[in-house]
């Protein structure tokens, strides 16, 4: 059986479909690229916000329109949009086989296999998770699923359920084969990496446990921290990443806003003076760190002295990168039933006022590092022609896709996933530009 898949949303969901794919894989299936060679299309989709939402709905039909010409023979639909509309999806589109939700996916190679599309599920190997993207060096490792927060903007504990750890042992074992597999840099994910354990029991493993283990059972160079709340920042923890080398000084810590008043309607733990206290606590403690964090604008109910008051602290924290997200109204939410909603263009315009904030606090922030001699983790070969580079990296302060990238010149020839020693000679909004050093790559 040919599979193509387009797997849509967060990095979480890129660790479900490589999963999914491994145990299909392992029942004889073939991963192809051009779905129109596919005999199984399987869409995992998202339902985050609601772009996300049409995103996903245009892949499922464009699955169903290789299927009515008769290139496709099934079409199998899972994730966060599934979960929460299944019923609806299947009334609107019959022409999907399969609408499989979170806890109907241990069905999916046993349905195919009834369908004749795959080996006997019984007969056939476990399969390991497959990498779907274009350079394996970059990997993510889901720690847990489901979130227990009831912040009021948020679906997730709707479509994903209540938090859950993965075992240790599980994670330490799939942290090995992503190495196996070429992994020079592991991200950990989930909706707040500091609730791991915390359904473990009183004597379980905590993220600080898990963290160790990785290192000491893998030697994989790079590990960071993605999309950590405040509360799950401890003593221990902050410790472990001040003193260990290999877990890179960045921490991705969402705050959302920073009016008293808005984080309170958010059902967000925070307060303006508890994240200023957080952020200086970071800073002290762990060297040279990156501080990333999000926000929302146009809350329902946020005023311009709300938004001017995320500004002031925007500025006065001033964050090495801040993503700026307009609200999104979603389904089920306690935020969806407030009736101030605040309009879209007044949204997009504070939007773009905070990003255009953000930029100028990024290239200040970062220029802090010009003159540094550091590894940077190659992810392309460059073309010196029209980039001025002879690769594509990022240096431990960048994270994979959501930062900028170092451009590397006069580094010779090193292949994706290699970490080569450069220094820092400018930067300009996002990026950095840097030198290499002769003979100082560490593979």
């Amino acid at each position: 059986m040919n599979l193509g898949v387009i797997s849509l949303g967060c990095d979480k969901a890129t660790v479900d479909s490589e999963r999914l794919v491994g145990e299909l894989v392992g029942h004889g299936a073939r991963v192809v690229r051009e779905l129109e060679n596919a005999d199984v299309v399987l869409v995992n989709t998202c339902g985050f916000i609601d772009a996300a939402k049409r995103e996903s709905i245009e892949a499922i039909l464009e699955a169903t329109a290789l299927k009515r010409e008769g290139r496709v023979r099934a079409v199998v639909a899972v994730g966060c949009l599934v979960q929460r509309y299944r019923d609806e999806l299947r009334s609107e589109i019959p022409e999907v086989d399969l609408f499989l939700g979170f806890s109907e996916l241990h069905k999916l190679a046993p349905e195919l296999a009834a369908r004749g599309l795959i080996a006997d599920p019984v007969a056939g190997h476990p399969g390991v998770r497959q990498y779907l993207g274009d350079g394996a060096h970059v990997r993510y490792l889901k720690i847990s699923e489901g979130c227990d927060h009831g912040c009021a903007f948020c679906a997730i504990p709707l479509m994903r359920g209540k938090h859950r750890s993965e075992p240790l042992e599980r994670l330490v074992r799939e942290a090995r084969l992503l190495e196996a597999q070429g992994a020079r840099e592991i991200n950990l994910v989930a909706q707040d990496l500091g609730h791991f354990g915390r359904d473990l029991g009183r004597d379980g493993p905590q993220l600080p446990d898990l963290l160790e283990a990785l290192l000491r059972e893998t030697g994989v160079p790079w590990f960071r921290l993605l999309y950590v709340y405040s509360a799950g920042l401890t003593d221990r923890l902050v410790d472990l990443i001040a003193r260990e080398p290999r877990i890179v000084p960045y921490l991705d810590m969402p705050i959302q806003h920073a009016s008293d008043r808005i984080l309170e309607r958010m059902r967000r733990p925070e307060r303006r003076d508890t994240i200023r206290a957080k952020v200086a606590w970071l800073r002290d403690a762990i060297p040279d760190l990156a501080l990333r964090t999000t926000t929302i604008v146009g809350f329902p109910g946020e005023t311009d002295d709300d938004f001017r008051a995320l500004c002031d602290l925007a500025d006065e924290l001033r964050f090495e990168r801040l993503g700026v997200f307009p609200y999104s109204e979603q389904e089920g939410t306690r935020a969806a039933e407030f009736p101030d909603d605040v309009p879209d263009d007044v949204k997009r315009a504070r939007q773009e006022e905070l990003t255009e904030l953000q930029r100028g606090i990024s290239e200040e922030r970062l220029a802090r590092y010009v003159g540094r001699e550091t590894d940077v983790l190659v992810d392309a070969v460059a073309d010196p022609d029209r980039e001025g580079a002879t690769h594509v990296g990022r240096v431990p302060w960048q994270a994979d896709d959501v930062d900028g990238v170092t451009h590397i010149e006069r580094g010779g020839w090193a292949e994706p996933g290699t970490l080569v020693r450069a220094r820092i000679h400018s930067n300009e909004d996002y990026d950095f530009r840097a030198v290499a050093l002769d003979g100082r790559s560490r593979g």
